[in-house]
Order: structure tokens, then sequence, then C-alpha cells
């Protein structure tokens, strides 16, 4: 009997981790693919299509029988292929709609839709099954969803100009090859240092969310306050903590980083970078505190994991932001599909499969000792705060090419005139924002009249005659 547990629990395991491996390799497929249409071709048609394809094979897959199962593992496959087409487009429309302070707080918005979506969909997936008392409903709600956004989308969005929000007057060069594209993309180091450090970011949380649960589980039963399940489906407790979690972190951090951006534009132009380094490398000091409390405290635990992520997915927008500020808006389709493909292939893609093969490679001489079945675990997911540390590092290398970078896209836009005219500009932009808010007192002169005598006195003192 007990032999029969253990099968059924690693058959459930690798159901487990089949179906999302088969979700993100299509998915980074397909990724490339949509970012060289949409740089090319009518992005909203590309995103509707996109939603309606994953909406349909979705809804299709509810029905597939069980003596199907390769049928089904091929419907995730084509789930990740109709994803990967509005992953990829949407930000590019709203980096063409808004600017600067706009675009972070739209994109923002955006990528609240991450957590709060995959929150919602659990619970509207659990209460259909529930309700239906099958749980191929699950399956069939979210759909109709799906073709109501795809239809909006295609009725009520707008497909703006590629670089509308960005040109201002100026100039979009020649739309480029795909292998212009790539070779400019390799060339832009804020570009290939913020995809390094997003693929940090995603090595974390596809690592966190295969084995952190069970990390918790392992530490309850040290802890004695939980026995070993022996039965074939095991509580999901733990589980669905976690994924609440993960939502409301994911709901905070996207808030706190658009926030937190905005204030340290007014101190310093590397903001965007520096607040995705700060957090990041906070986030890995409360990571390694969840494995040093859980074997006391398991609700310790979760204030750590708590923080820890908040502080790891502050970055989500700003890094999305970051591409706009470098990437000219011809290419910003391809870069931010590649920087998906990137972050899939060096992250989540493999980090719970390499977690799982260093737990298990530290626990084959003491498999029998629950103790070192859960340090065993820990010490294979400390891995993961080494890797943030690292995606830190890799933000401040962003920072110290962001600056240069966002000019060589300025200068592409407008012309070398551009960077000289705005420095120029700003000194007397801010000496008449200054001299408008001041008065005379002894003369009772104010406003306009005061700050133009002001200005004047200035100019002859620059040219010398006072």
């Amino acid at each position: 009997m007990c032999h029969k547990v253990i099968k059924t629990q690693i058959s459930m395991l690798c159901f487990f981790l089949l179906f999302p491996t088969v979700f993100i390799c299509s998915f980074m497929v397909a990724a490339p693919i949509f970012g060289y249409l949409g740089d090319r071709f009518n992005r909203k048609v590309i995103l509707s299509c996109g939603i309606f394809f994953w909406s349909i094979v979705t809804l299709l897959s509810s029905f597939i029988g069980k003596e199907y199962y390769w049928l089904f593992v091929l419907s995730r496959g084509l789930v990740g292929i109709g994803e990967s087409s509005y992953s990829s487009i949407s930000p590019t429309i709203i980096g063409d709609l808004f600017t600067n302070n706009s675009r972070t707080m739209m994109l923002s918005v955006f990528y609240l839709a991450i957590p709060l979506g995959s929150g919602l969909g659990y619970i509207l997936g659990a209460s259909a099954k529930v309700a239906a008392g099958d749980w191929h409903w699950a399956l069939r709600v979210s759909p109709l969803l799906g073709m109501t956004a795809g239809t909006l989308i295609l009725l009520f969005v707008p497909d703006p100009k590629r670089g509308s929000a960005d040109q201002m007057g100026g100039r979009i060069r020649t739309r480029t090859s795909w292998l212009c594209d790539m070779k400019a993309l390799a060339k832009n180091r804020s570009y290939v240092f913020s995809s390094l450090a997003s693929a940090a970011v995603s090595f974390a949380t596809g690592a966190f969310g295969m084995w952190i649960p069970l990390y918790l589980v392992r530490a309850q039963i040290v802890q004695k306050t939980a026995e070993a399940c022996t039965k074939e489906i095991c509580s999901s407790t733990d589980s669905l903590i976690f994924g609440a979690i993960t939502c409301v972190t994911g709901l905070l951090g996207v808030v706190i980083g658009a926030a937190t951006t905005r204030l340290c534009r007014q101190k310093t132009e590397r903001a965007d970078p520096l607040v995705c380094a700060v957090s990041m490398l906070g986030s890995a000091i409360f990571i390694c505190l969840i494995f040093v409390v859980a074997k006391k405290s398991i609700v310790g635990a979760y204030v750590c994991i708590f923080i820890g992520e908040t502080l790891l997915f502050l970055n989500w927008a700003i890094t999305a932001d970051i591409l706009m500020f470098v990437v000219i808006p011809t290419r910003r389709a391809t870069a931010v599909a590649f920087q998906s493909f990137t972050s899939h292939l060096l992250g989540d893609a493999g980090s719970p499969y390499l977690i799982g093969l260093i737990s298990d490679a530290l626990q084959q001489s003491y498999t029998t000792s629950a103790l070192w079945r859960f340090l065993s675990l820990g010490y294979a997911l400390m891995l993961c705060p080494f890797i943030i540390v690292l995606g830190g590092m890799f933000f401040l290398a962003t920072a110290l090419f962001f600056l240069d970078d966002r000019d060589k896209l300025t200068t592409s836009l407008y012309g070398e005139h551009i960077l000289r005219d705005r420095h120029f500009v700003k000194v007397p932009a801010l000496l008449l924002t200054t001299f408008l808010n001041t008065s005379d007192e002894k003369s009772g002169q104010t406003g306009a009249v005061y700050a133009l005598k002001r200005i004047k006195y200035i100019c002859l003192l620059c040219q010398g005659e006072t």
C-alpha cells in the first residue's frame, strides 16, 4: 500500500511539473515570433487573435477525456502560444500611448493584472468546480471572459503609431531587419543587463512556487505540528496560503515600485534601475531569513516570505519601463519578446528541476530522516537568494549604462542637437520657475515682472556687464 501511495504521489508531482514546463517552453518559442510580428503589423489584431486563440483552446481542452492525456498536455502548449502574443505586444501599445511617469503608472496597472488575475482565476475556477461538481467547468469560465476582453480590445483599444508618444515632432528611422534589430539589442547594455536581472527574478519565483509549500510542510513535520501525509491526495493548505501571499505581494510590489520610482526620479535620473537593485538586494535578505526561522516558526517564515516577495515583485513594471527608455519604438515588441524568452529560459523553465536535483542529491544518504529531508530542501532553495543578489548586481550594472543608452535613443529619435538643447534649456527653466514664485518686498513687484528683471540681470552678469 505504501509503495502504491508513493508511486501515486510521484505521478502527481510529475503531472504538476510537466504542465508548467510545456506551457513555458511553448511560450518561449512563440514569443520571438510575436515580437517580430508586433513590430511590423497591426498590433491590435495580433493581440486580439492571441486572446481568442488561447480562449478557444482552453475551452476545447475541458472536453478532453483522460484517455487522451497527451492531447490535454498539447493544449497547454497551445495556450502558451496564445498568451505569448499579448504579453509581448501589450506593453508596446502602452509605451506608445504614454510617456515618463504616466507610462510608469499605466505599465503598473497592466502588470497588476498578473497577481490579480491569478488570484481571481483560482477563486473563480474553484467556485465553478464546486458549483458544477466537475473540475472541467473551471476551464469553461475563463475562456468566456477572455473572448469578452478580446472583443473589447478590437472595438475600443487604439493602435497608435509606433513612437507617437516619444516622437513629439521628431522622426522615426526606417524599420530595420530582424537581424539588425537583434544586433542592436545585443549591443544595448541596459537592455541586456536588465533582461538578465529579470531572469533572476523568474528563477526565484519559479523555484518558490514549486517548492516553498512543500518546504513549509516539512518544517511543520519537524516541529511536530503536523504529520507526514500518507494519502494519495494530501492537504493543500500551505499551497493556498502561499498562493494568496503571492497574489497580495504582487499587487503591493507593483504599486510600491511605481510610487517609489516616481519619487526617486526627482532625485536622480538613474532611479529606475537603482530602485530595482535595492529591492532585489533587500529581498535576498528576507528570503535568506525564511530558512533561518522556518524550523522554529511557520508564522515567522510566512512574514519573511511576504516581505521578500513584495520587494522581489517591486521591479515588474519598472523593468518594462527601463526597456521603453532605451529601445526605439519600432524594436520594442522584439525586445519585450526576447526579454521574456531570456527570463524563462534562464529562469523558471529550469529552476524547479535544478532545486529538486540538488535536494535529492543532498538527501540520498539520509532518506529516512524527516529532519534531513527538510534541511536538504532548504539548502537547495538557498541557491535562490544568491541568484537574486546576482540579479541586483545586474540592475546596478544597468544603472551604470542607463543614461548613455537613453541618450542614444533620444539621439536616434531627434538628432544630436536635442541633447544640447535639453541641457541648455534646463537651467533657465529652473531659474524661471524659481523667480516666478518670488517677489521683491521693497518694490512690491511680484510674479512675471520681477522675474523678467531678475533674468535680465543674470544675462548681463553672464556677459560680464555687471
